[in-house]
């Protein structure tokens, strides 16, 4: 069954709680008479008299009360749904990183990324763990992998490419002309991103496996990397910070390219969307030229 227009059960509401189509005309910033006329269609269309006047009062009659009283009802619940919506879609964006990309690419973007979205209210969690966006409170993440991810909307930022750093002071003590020079060279190894990945890319049969450093993050191995304990094998996306200030230097050049990268991850029903993508399309700006590589 159609419902009357919501402007007459609004005006039957205001009308009957002020027992007065002048006041709830002012309630509603409308005129006396688009009150009167909206309650007089509403008479009409429901074939039964809401009110009658009484002295300088306009009662609302045993039915236009009872039907006042669950318009009302209606509004509070329409009211609390808006005010849980506000709520819901203000507070901060919390963005999930992984350590690695979360000091050597996001860190050195906050003023600028503050500065071009207008997003003052971002709260970044910098954790391991691949967070779930449905329960963690986690808005946004920037996830490494290949996805797509169930339930999720996901952008490609960046596609990974790997290549040998060192120290400017290891380079020096172990100077590299060619891939085959890294045989005899200190390596730093990482327990998901194995030497013979990017030897065998350059067409090189791989080392036998020999004591040295291990790490199973790469902040730590780039960091040890940065001191001059081996040469390592890097992400280009984890590795720029060390690169850009001269902590790192790449001692051949090329690249090789793997199938996992880096992600912009959300949830498409998230009621903080507009803002969300809003950052979404300033993470696509700010590694566009990576991805052009």
């Amino acid at each position: 069954m159609r419902l009357p227009p919501f402007s007459s059960l609004v005006a039957l509401e205001a009308a009957a709680r002020h027992k007065s189509y002048s006041r709830a005309a002012q309630e509603l910033f409308v005129t006396h008479g688009a009150v009167s006329q909206q309650v007089r269609k509403l008479e009409e269309e429901l074939g039964v008299q809401l009110f009658i006047r009484r002295g300088n009062q306009m009662e609302p009659t045993a039915t236009g009360a009872a039907l006042a009283a669950r318009i009302g009802e209606a509004m509070a619940a329409l009211r609390q749904g808006v005010d849980s919506a506000r709520r819901a879609a203000s507070g901060p964006i919390v963005l999930s990183a992984g350590p690695a990309f979360a000091t050597s690419w996001l860190s050195p973007q906050l003023a600028r990324l503050s500065a071009e979205t207008g997003e003052l209210d971002l709260t970044i969690r910098v954790e391991d763990r691949v967070s779930d966006l449905a329960t963690d409170g986690v808005d946004v993440a920037l996830r490494y992998g290949v996805g797509p991810w169930a339930g999720m909307e996901s952008v490609r930022l960046m596609d990974e490419r790997i290549f040998p750093v060192c120290s400017p002071t290891l380079l020096a003590r172990h100077p590299v002309e060619r891939p085959q020079d890294l045989l005899a060279a200190p390596l730093l190894r990482h327990t998901d991103l194995p030497w013979s990945v990017w030897f065998r890319a350059m067409g090189i049969e791989p080392p036998e496996p020999r004591p040295a450093l291990g790490f199973d993050g790469s902040a730590m191995m780039l960091d040890a990397a940065t001191q001059g304990l081996g040469f390592a094998l890097a992400r280009g996306g984890y590795a720029k910070r060390d690169l850009d200030e001269g902590r790192l230097v790449r001692p051949l050049p090329g690249s090789v390219d793997v199938e996992t990268g880096h992600n912009f991850v959300w949830r498409a029903e998230n009621p903080k969307l507009p803002r969300i993508l809003k950052l979404r399309d300033w993470f696509l700006k700010a590694t566009e030229d990576d991805r052009a590589r």
